[in-house]
């Protein structure tokens, strides 16, 4: 095994670890705000992973498809904060 995948590989391991911890939070979240910061933290690491991949195994359109999943995650994201602030102004 090269030096370069043996690098992916651990690097691999190191974000499913690291994926491992906020999912606890998006599990045992008291609030509503903690869970969409932990599944925000979830999709960096996705992303991060299929960059990754993409660079290991040289094609590009893990790369693309990390971009696009990047964007919808962060638009995601802002509509869900955009609810709780509706939702925090009625009551």
């Amino acid at each position: 095994m090269t030096l370069l995948l043996s690098f992916f590989l651990i690097t691999a391991v190191l974000i499913t670890v690291f994926i491992l911890m906020p999912l606890f939070r998006l599990i045992s979240g008291p609030t509503i705000p903690d869970r969409v910061i932990a599944l925000d933290t979830i999709n960096t690491y996705i992303v991060a992973a299929m960059i990754l991949y993409g660079a290991a195994f040289q094609e590009i359109i893990y790369i693309d498809v990390a971009i696009v999943y990047a964007l919808l995650s962060y638009v995601a994201t802002l509509y869900i904060a955009k609810y709780i602030e509706r939702r925090a102004k009625d009551k």
